[in-house]
């Protein structure tokens, strides 16, 4: 193997790379434009959620308990209605998600110490938030039961306020939340949207750029050429290598000072595992494109193949450990899931090579593996 006919294939095909420069403006300007829109557009926290309410009590108990969610920074209050057909017109025209119908004699009934309910009406529209929002709900009215436990303990048995509230709430939960104490989904989504930005961008730019010289037919000059295959593939890959690599360091400045996502673990951790799936990702495009002679080709089926398992089976919105038994074998077979586990631990756990060295094991062999696939597609004899 020649390093210098090598860098003579990879300055070739730098030239090719710079000389189109709308292809070389998407190969920066892509990863970090997807990091930032789905930074600040794929936010899961269920926040400000819009809700009505119905008093039919009119009272100054049901106005203290409609009270709670209003003060809340879960939900946004948009008024009160005086009919349940103007709750069906708000929730069926989404500008409400939530509403809260307190029936009547809820004062009384509450007072004389017989139970009553409360309707919540969610839109189910989307589940797992209209799951989370359920949660919220049912804090808040947990809370106010409480209060009212406690207040009649105190008033009934003569008890102080501390004594009645550990009658009424014996078992405390005390809940920590680590890595991520604020629970931002910030946090976790802005790490694994490295992930997603190189799954998508190193293997397209890769495929394109060498299905491009096929639909030119510059590439064809190689069957002429005294170079061997493996410094052929070599030499083509390195400047999408650079380029990629390049974007890893954008992509973390992004998430460190643009997103403000802290970075606990080791750097030197994060940019081996970061140079091994650049490698997998490269070396994806590499093999699409020679299967493929036109460029259109390699671009559908280059985000069909990195779409797919980055969104589904990579634990970018679901855990893995969630998804079932089949789903979670597929996971296993795309380094796009490693990756994953790698960048997380590194920003929010602060692991180290010790408990991540499998993750980087198995990106080695991904890696290895294309290269060894491209290598036996490639061929130095034109194809008829």
């Amino acid at each position: 193997m020649n390093l210098r006919r090598i860098a003579a294939v990879a300055k070739k095909e730098w030239k090719e790379t710079i000389r189109d420069r709308l292809f070389l403006l998407m190969a920066f300007l892509l990863p970090g434009l997807w990091m930032v829109v789905f930074g600040y557009g794929l936010v899961l926290d269920v926040e400000h959620v819009p809700f009505a309410v119905l008093d039919r009590d009119q009272s100054s108990l049901s106005r203290d308990y409609l009270y709670r969610f209003m003060e809340s920074r879960y939900f946004d209050y948009r008024g009160s209605v005086h009919d349940e057909r103007d709750i069906d017109r708000l929730l069926g025209d989404t500008a409400i998600r939530m509403a809260i119908i307190v029936p009547d004699r809820f004062e009384e009934r509450l007072l004389a110490g017989r139970p009553i309910t409360v309707q919540t009406l969610l839109d189910g529209t989307f589940p797992l938030h209209a799951d989370t929002l359920k949660g919220y709900v049912i804090a808040v009215n947990r809370a106010f039961t409480q209060e009212l436990l406690t207040d009649f303990l105190a008033r009934t048995r003569g008890l102080d306020p501390d004594e009645a509230h550990r009658f009424a709430d014996p078992v405390s939960l005390e809940t920590r939340y680590l890595y991520n104490q604020e629970v931002r989904s910030t946090w976790s989504m802005v790490p694994a949207l490295i992930m997603f930005a190189l799954m998508v961008a190193s293997p397209l730019l890769t495929a394109l750029g060498v299905v491009r010289e096929k639909e030119t037919g510059s590439i064809y000059n190689i069957y002429s050429a005294t170079v061997s295959k493996a410094e052929f593939l070599i030499g083509k890959l390195v400047p999408y290598f650079v380029i990629s690599m390049i974007n890893v360091a954008v992509l973390w400045l992004l998430a460190v000072w643009l997103f403000r996502v802290p970075f606990k673990g080791s750097f030197i951790v994060f940019s081996l595992a970061s140079l091994l799936f650049v490698l997998c990702t490269t070396g994806i495009g590499l093999v699409i494109s020679l299967l493929v002679r036109t460029q259109m080709a390699a671009l559908i089926i280059t985000i069909i193949i990195a779409m797919v398992p980055t969104i589904l089976f990579s634990g970018l919105l679901v855990p893995v450990s969630s998804l079932s038994a089949g789903a979670q074998v597929q996971a296993h077979l795309f380094p796009a899931m490693y990756y994953t586990d790698v960048v997380r631990g590194s920003f929010l756990k602060g692991l180290e090579l010790k408990a991540m060295w499998t993750d980087l094991l198995a990106l080695g062999g991904f890696a290895v593996a294309l290269r060894l696939v491209a290598y036996g597609l490639f061929t130095k004899r034109p194809k008829a």
